[in-house]
């Protein structure tokens, strides 16, 4: 038995970074660059074992093949949780890869969802099942009416939004609207569900509930935030989707999924065809809209927040709902205006 001392590492010492890196690459692997804290096990001056987390997301594990069986994995998750705690945070994920899923189920895990390259697993106060009970009695969805659902961002609320919300609300008796809750917008979640619900609130049929951990999230899907192509991408779709698929469709009931065409954004677009590859396997139809135009130009929310850069309130005012636009003349909404005029950010 070896003695396990973990040391932290300083993310901002850009030579314990690349040293960290380094010995990932040896197991194909690589540092993720929203790590907020790394941990590290060394025998005598090398790097032997290390894991980080994003949040409450554990991930970028690695162990060197003599250190293992040697509780190593207990080590390293201890660890990252006694940081969590410190940051008041009592539930987490574990990105890793299908092979590995067993050794994370003997420290405590469950499997959330696995697809062929990525595996998803929880442990803590809650878990999806207990979350997807309690939503469903929140929103009074736990019963046998068949339902479709949508996923959205709104960021912020556009006609072409609420263009796809009526169009799929027309062809459902219950719609079930998820607002992407994940906090990496230039509109805050706050705001983008209130100007949702209230830009829906005409529609009799239509729920608007908030998307949590398990939808669009850091821990499902964190290239959607990093709008990044690569190959993990196709990963995180798929997991999204089987998540989806497997847990929210099983317990709503639900039957049908809408979503907006893509004619601009690849990793939005690669998202749309894991939808179509993934959910018929569950018995859920895909039904693609397409999207609105003005002047020949699909109606997105990029597009507003282009607008909105160059101070072109008279252009939002012709793609956005009235929700959105009187929203935009607030205090709060002035404030989120000057921030995106001096943001680079795709979101």
């Amino acid at each position: 038995m070896y003695n396990l001392n973990v040391e932290k590492v300083n993310l901002k010492n850009e030579k314990n970074v690349e040293e960290v890196r380094s010995f990932l690459k040896s197991f194909n692997l690589d540092l993720d660059n929203d790590v907020d804290y790394t941990v590290v096990i060394r025998q005598e001056e090398d790097i032997k074992a290390t894991c980080s987390k994003a949040k409450s997301v554990f991930k970028c594990f690695a162990i060197s093949e003599e250190l293992r069986g040697e509780g190593v994995t207990a080590t390293l998750i201890n660890a990252l949780n006694d940081k969590l705690f410190e940051e008041g945070m009592y539930h987490s994920f574990i990105f890793t890869k299908p092979e590995n899923l067993e050794i994370f189920q003997g420290v405590g895990y469950k499997e959330v969802a696995s697809v062929s390259k990525v595996t998803l697993l929880e442990n803590g106060v809650y878990n999806i099942e207990s979350y997807l009970n309690k939503l469903g009695k929140k929103y009074d969805i736990l019963g046998e009416k068949q339902r479709a659902a949508m996923v959205v961002n709104c960021n912020p609320l556009t006609l072409g939004h609420l263009y796809l919300i009526e169009e799929a609300s027309r062809n459902c008796e219950e719609l079930l609207v998820f607002v992407v809750e994940e906090n990496k917008s230039l509109f805050p979640f706050e705001v983008r569900y209130k100007l949702v619900k209230e830009g829906t609130s005409h529609l009799s049929n239509v729920k608007i509930i908030e998307g949590g951990e398990y939808i669009i999230s850091s821990a499902t899907f964190p290239s959607y935030f990093l709008r990044r192509k690569d190959q993990v991408l196709e990963g995180y779709t798929s997991l999204d989707a089987t998540i989806f698929g497997k847990h929210f469709a099983n317990k709503f009931n639900i039957k049908k999924r809408f979503v907006g065409n893509e004619p601009y954004c690849e990793v939005t677009s690669s998202y749309n065809k894991a939808l179509h590859k993934v959910l018929p396997k569950y018995g859920i139809e895909v039904t693609e809209v397409y999207r609105k135009e003005e002047l020949g130009l699909p109606i997105s929310a990029s597009r507003v927040r282009r607008l909105i850069k160059e101070d072109n309130l008279e252009e939002v005012k012709k793609i956005v709902p009235k929700v959105t636009y009187d929203f935009l003349l607030t205090e709060e909404g002035r404030v989120i205006r000057e921030r995106i005029k001096l943001s680079d950010s795709p979101h």
